[in-house]
């Protein structure tokens, strides 16, 4: 089964290991026939402070037009970053402010707290690398990165379900450890997780 799949790149390094990772998912859903675009959030041209908060909107740059073409045209995104102080990147986080907004992800209704949820229909993936065991990062600080993008953006929107798989301990892993999850990951992109 053929897919329409997004792959974000939240590493604002290129050199980083999570450019590996985008491109071993990339090879491995491409055996399945699947279409394939990606965003890489570092290359985009746009700023990522919201500065007004949602008092007033700011014009979206033509790059941040073009990524929300993309996340519309796809049935799957598959978010890879590094958790950094417990949350996301600056700049992935400026992403996600600047792009899922009212109106575009998600819609309160009049005169209530409830919303409807514009993304319904789409799956996600977030894979994420960590300086740290998985069930460490999950049990000791309960996983805020995780809770932020899966629950409070993705879910909130209505992209469900969103599967979340860690990769770590990256810091000081041999050269061996990086290839068998490299591996994991393209078996991911094979099975259209």
């Amino acid at each position: 089964m053929s897919r329409k799949i997004l792959i974000i790149n939240g590493h604002p390094n290129k050199e980083s290991f999570n450019f590996g990772i985008a491109e071993a998912y990339r090879k491995g859903a491409e055996s399945t026939g699947s279409e394939i675009r990606e965003i890489v959030i570092a290359e985009l041209d746009f700023n990522p402070n919201l500065q007004f908060g949602y008092q007033k909107r700011t014009e979206l740059e033509p790059d941040l037009l073009k990524a929300w073409e993309n996340i519309q045209w796809a049935d799957h995104l598959v978010w890879i970053h590094p958790v950094w102080w417990g949350g996301l990147p600056a700049i992935t986080k400026g992403f996600i402010d600047r792009l899922f907004l009212p109106g575009f992800a998600f819609q309160y209704r009049e005169n209530s707290h409830m919303w409807d949820k514009l993304l319904k229909g789409k799956t996600a993936h977030i894979i994420t690398t960590l300086d740290q065991p998985g069930w460490f990062y999950r049990f000791y600080f309960r996983r805020p990165s995780v809770n932020q993008l899966k629950r409070s953006v993705l879910q909130f929107c209505g992209i469900s379900p969103v599967k979340v798989s860690y990769i770590g301990i990256i810091k000081g892993s041999t050269p061996e450890m990086r290839e068998k999850w490299l591996g994991k990951v393209e078996n991911w992109g094979k099975q259209l997780k």
